[in-house]
């Protein structure tokens, strides 16, 4: 079950961090991992009441996964500047 989930995850979380880029452009970049974590948990394919309890379970593997699209983003700024 949470490797399907994993893997939702870490697609969201590309989605995510291009989201927070682009909504909240100047804000720090705590601003803008929470604004990427209640995206995926938001998006998460999962009834509601339960999103909360599955985010605490695996919150340490969303922040990998956001950590992640964060350095494959600055990479990608990186190749084009």
């Amino acid at each position: 079950m949470f490797s399907n989930l994993k893997l939702t995850i870490t697609e969201l979380a590309y989605a995510a961090v291009n989201m927070a880029e682009e909504t909240l452009d100047s804000a720090t970049g705590k601003d803008k991992k929470i604004a990427a974590i209640e995206y995926i948990v938001s998006m998460l394919p999962i009834i509601s009441p339960f999103r909360s309890i599955i985010a605490v379970i695996l919150s340490k593997f969303i922040d990998e996964a956001i950590e992640k699209a964060v350095s494959y983003m600055n990479s990608i700024k990186n190749l084009e500047a």
